[in-house]
């Protein structure tokens, strides 16, 4: 067996053409979805980059494994080994995969950019092709990639993991790309109105008026804030063309597959850690709360010899894969893992999907989520330096796909219901020994990673905002009632 996982970072679910989002944006990708499953209702556990592939590459929830943001104690990876030995309950995927007789391979930069260790555990092979930590584009990547598969491609038994970052912020591809769609319609959301409200009311890291730390940070491809619908088509436009981009280059890969003749026995995977707001919760191009347009993920399965059931919108787990891809290799799956197989929709088989998932933010904001198939209900254990006010927020997640009004206060019953199932799964992770809730220890520090209270605070009144400044100052006390204006630097 050869499986290619692509991993397209920043890209969320609804921006891709075979999801049936307007733009044409990932042709290649669509030509596997359409040979295999799209999963629509695929959504990261743990968000950003860091705790998205701690979660994915462990098999285990960021509450189990340490790791659920990306600074101090939210990012320290719980260990599985001892010495020489490491635990055969709940081992690293590629370890696993390795042990079982697969060549593991990794085209990625990700372990260099983020410092994460444990990545590079279980690889045979892992090319870090440049020096940029992730800054590189999707031609430095793919040309390395292509010649691998052109020597070795042929082979058997492979796992190969492609990274591509072409769509984070800030879009860097070449300009035809990023004009690709200058002559296509805009999002239709948000509106002129929501973004004239936002540009009042909302402030906060890559928010409409502070779309970047400085003004001088901009790049000259892009706007510096969101003041217009003109902007946002800018900014979209370039999100989208990163994401064209990134398509192209997936399809270099699956070009030299087919010419090596092995493309229809090779398993292809699409996924990626997260995705981006733009407008949702006031935030744009970035990652910042534990919503559906951070969380809902791309997941495309294609596996030879296998139909399935076309697009599914099934709830899934990203890191559902690891006990599938055991399941479709006839491995034994780690009983520690926290995933469900997904291998029955491949097959074509009833599927059901999990009941309901849970979702963890941790560094913009300290953020869980409770996502059933119509309701989103997000706790807020630490707002950040934004104006989210309440402690809880409720979603109809049919009637308000933005997640725009919250509806907490008028349906307590609806509050209740998810709050159980959110218990109910804290107490299975409690039980599964793994430790103390990682993202609640994370609240003593705060999620000030990228500036913190004082720089902003003294922002808000160089703006014109004393009121805000005030508001943000009163909330700081609140969440952190010893002397916030000194708390530590997670790492020092």
């Amino acid at each position: 067996m050869r499986i290619l996982y692509v991993d397209l970072d920043c890209v969320r679910a609804d921006h891709l053409s075979i999801n049936g989002y307007a733009r044409n944006t990932t042709p290649n990708i669509d030509r596997i979805g359409q040979e295999g499953v799209t999963f629509t209702g695929c959504f990261c556990s743990n968000s950003p980059c860091v705790p998205s592939r701690a979660a994915l590459f462990s098999g285990r929830f960021g509450f189990n494994n340490g790791v659920v943001g990306h600074h101090g104690v939210a990012s320290k990876f719980r260990k599985i080994v001892d010495s020489h030995g490491y635990n055969p309950d709940h081992p690293m995927l590629v370890r696993h995969l390795r042990g079982n007789g697969m060549k593991t391979v990794a085209f990625s930069t990700f372990h260099e950019r983020h410092c994460a260790w444990w990545y590079c555990d279980g690889w045979e092979e892992i090319h870090a092709f440049s020096r940029k930590r992730g800054n590189e584009t999707a031609d430095e990547a793919s040309g390395p990639c292509v010649e691998w598969l052109r020597r070795y491609g042929a082979g058997d038994n492979w796992f190969l993991h492609f990274h591509i970052w072409d769509a984070h912020t800030d879009y860097r591809v070449p300009a035809e790309w990023l004009s690709k769609f200058r002559d296509q319609p805009g999002p239709d959301w948000p509106d002129q109105a929501e973004i004239d409200r936002q540009y009042d009311a909302m402030y906060g890291q890559q928010t409409a008026r502070q779309l970047y730390h400085n003004a001088g940070h901009a790049p000259p491809t892009m706007p510096r804030e969101i003041r217009t619908v003109g902007d946002l088509k800018w900014l979209v436009d370039g999100y989208d063309g990163s994401i064209a981009y990134a398509d192209h280059h997936v399809g270099l890969l699956l070009d030299e597959l087919e010419r090596l003749g092995v493309l229809d026995d090779t398993a292809v995977i699409v996924s990626g850690d997260h995705g981006d707001s733009f407008g949702e919760h006031g935030q744009y191009k970035d990652h910042g709360i534990a919503n559906d347009a951070v969380h809902n993920i791309p997941l495309v399965v294609r596996w030879p010899g296998m139909t399935g059931r076309g697009k599914i919108d099934a709830l899934v787990y990203q890191l559902d894969l690891c006990p599938t891809l055991c399941e479709l290799l006839d491995i034994e799956t780690p009983p520690r893992w926290d995933g469900r197989s997904f291998g029955a929709a491949l097959r074509g088989d009833d599927f059901a999907g999990q009941p309901f998932l849970v979702m963890d933010h941790g560094i913009y904001t300290l953020s869980r989520t409770v996502r059933t198939e119509d309701w989103a209900m997000m706790r807020m254990l630490h707002p950040g330096l934004y104006p989210y006010m309440d402690d809880v927020y409720l979603y109809d997640m049919t009637g308000d796909p933005h997640q725009t009004t919250n509806l907490a206060g008028a349906r307590p019953e609806k509050v209740n219901e998810l709050d159980h199932l959110l218990c109910e799964w804290r107490q299975e992770q409690v039980t599964h020994g793994g430790g103390p809730d990682p993202l609640e220890a994370a609240v003593e520090y705060g999620p000030f990673h990228y500036g913190g209270p004082r720089a902003r605070i003294e922002r808000l009144e160089a703006e014109g905002r004393p009121d805000q400044a005030r508001e943000l100052s009163a909330r700081m006390d609140r969440c952190h009632p010893k002397n916030w204006m000194h708390i530590p630097r997670p790492w020092e």
